[in-house]
């Protein structure tokens, strides 16, 4: 089979982990008798120094036409004189509303081979976590109305808004999703003060009657914060809206410990998905071969699994994952003290995650 797939570099240290990933889809198209057709266009930091803007039309056709988007990483220090609707953050929120993604899945895993790197006290952790953070990504304050006023005083408001259709279809998501891991589904609100949050409790339920094997229960924001850190081992599936969702799976991915091991994937109806790091574009190391490629390349085997429907072939990438850390393998920022001998570069990292798929 052929895919067209693409590659959006970025900046910093994004160029760096996506060309290793691209290393390993192509020993994965070699291993499965895939091909992947790599379609590299810009944005972000370097298209506004290439194009004068964040987001060419270019790249946005180009993304449209494809069957999956891989991304590095955008941002940095260069561009922080930007105007602010041209900065190279804005890149991604124009992709996610052209392209409908509407759905960010964000995993936070605690691998085992890494726990000690976790904040959290080994008996909590237990033999590792695996929560999936499903965030609507296209609605609610970040794209409600937004304003200044000056009358009688200086003041500014933002408007949480919410429709049926966009909570059902992120809810369905949610479950969809939890019918292929454990069965339970958290979803996250703040139904007690906000009528948004009523509403997305009420839609979810109704949803949760189409899966009757799935277990829901409801938890306000502030308390899902809470068990987060006290008890994470609750959680299998949270469901949760676009703002609450932004400050949980980044508290999420702390208590990882691994930050540079996070992917993630951002899908449109009919699974079409734009597959990205959770890290940013870290420009302090960029071009030194000590960014972690894991995640960029953890990402790619969602993007096999969920957009491409290959799951051979993502659990195979997996697989190599956990093998090239059951060897010991360490990139810079997840080697403990008495694991510096075993440190391995970008490149090598990507050298040997292909040599383990291909074994």
């Amino acid at each position: 089979m052929n895919y067209n797939i693409a590659v959006v570099p970025g900046d910093g240290i994004g160029p760096e982990v996506v060309s290793e990933t691209l290393k390993v889809l192509d020993a994965v198209g070699k291993k499965f008798g895939h091909e992947f057709n790599y379609n590299t266009v810009l944005a972000g930091g370097a298209a506004i120094d290439e194009y004068g803007e964040c987001l060419p039309k270019s790249t946005l056709e180009a993304c449209k036409e494809s069957d999956a988007i891989l991304l590095g990483a955008v941002g940095g220090p260069k561009w922080d004189n930007v105007p602010g609707d041209q900065r190279p953050e804005r890149a991604l929120l124009g992709l996610r509303k052209e392209l409908g993604l509407y759905a960010n899945l964000r995993p936070a895993m605690v691998f085992k081979e890494l726990k000690d790197a976790s904040p959290l006290k080994s008996e909590i952790i237990g033999d590792g976590l695996d929560i999936l953070i499903v965030r609507e990504l296209t609605g609610g304050i970040y794209f409600g109305k937004h304003e200044t006023v000056d009358t009688p005083c200086l003041a500014a408001y933002d408007v949480e808004y919410y429709s049926e259709p966009e909570i059902r279809r992120i809810a369905v998501t949610a479950f969809d999703m939890a019918m292929k891991r454990n069965k339970r589904v958290t979803s996250v609100d703040k139904a007690n003060v906000l009528d948004s949050s009523r509403l997305w409790r009420k839609i979810v339920t109704e949803v949760s009657a189409d899966y009757p094997d799935v277990e829901l229960d409801h938890m306000y924001v502030d308390n899902a914060a809470m068990q987060l850190i006290r008890d994470p081992g609750h959680f299998d599936v949270i469901v949760t809206s676009n703002m609450f969702g932004d400050i949980l799976s980044d508290e999420a991915s702390q208590i990882t410990g691994s930050i540079g091991m996070l992917p993630s994937a951002s899908l449109a109806d009919g699974n079409f998905g734009m597959y990205e790091p959770v890290h940013g574009s870290a420009p302090d190391i960029a071009g030194k071969n000590i960014a972690n490629p894991l995640a960029t390349i953890l990402s790619a085997s969602m993007m096999l699994r969920y957009t491409l429907g290959l799951s051979e072939e993502a659990d195979a990438t997996e697989k190599a994952v956990d093998a090239f850390l059951r060897l010991g393998k360490r990139t810079p920022d997840i080697a403990a003290n008495t694991e510096q001998n075993n440190i391995t570069g970008t490149k090598e990292t990507g050298d040997a995650i292909v040599e383990l798929i291909l074994s």
